[in-house]
């Protein structure tokens, strides 16, 4: 049940439903000063180089809440008729400046009585394949005040 948009009445995906991936960046050291000065997180870890190679990086790491956000455009990509009411992650690996994420996901648990509900397990990897973020999400059918 992933690709085209879909509308109200599409039929509620079932487990093991795939969502296909989506590449989110990259993430160039502009954005992340840009996303600094918005979110208040103007840690020099993710603005500053020689702070991230003094922390053992090779390069400023992109701040997990920005690419977090991204799920929530992967999941509204995939099905607009729904809205995020939950989510958590892990973070795995550190995502570098100038790189990108690609996010991938399946339906984990499927619910359309007496509430639909879906829970998505959802992936972000490294430009070379390695897993960056484990994440999860509640998702439920956008209606009014659901802000989707």
């Amino acid at each position: 049940m992933s690709g085209p948009q879909f509308e109200r009445n599409a039929a509620w995906p079932r487990m093991g439903c795939e969502l296909h991936a989506q590449e989110f960046g990259p993430f160039g050291r502009e954005a992340l000063s840009r996303y600094a000065a918005i979110s208040g997180d103007d840690n020099p870890l993710h603005l500053n180089p020689e702070s991230a190679r003094a922390a053992g990086l090779a390069d400023t790491p992109v701040h997990g809440m920005l690419m977090l956000a991204c799920f929530e455009s992967f999941i509204k990509s995939w099905r607009h008729d729904l809205f995020v009411a939950r989510l958590s992650a892990k973070f795995l690996r550190p995502v570098l400046a100038g790189e990108s994420i690609r996010i991938s996901g399946r339906v984990l648990r499927s619910r359309s009585a007496p509430h639909r509900e879906l829970i998505l397990r959802l992936f972000a990897r490294t430009p070379n394949d390695d897993p960056a973020i484990l994440g999860e999400a509640e998702v439920l059918p956008a209606g009014p005040g659901s802000g989707g």
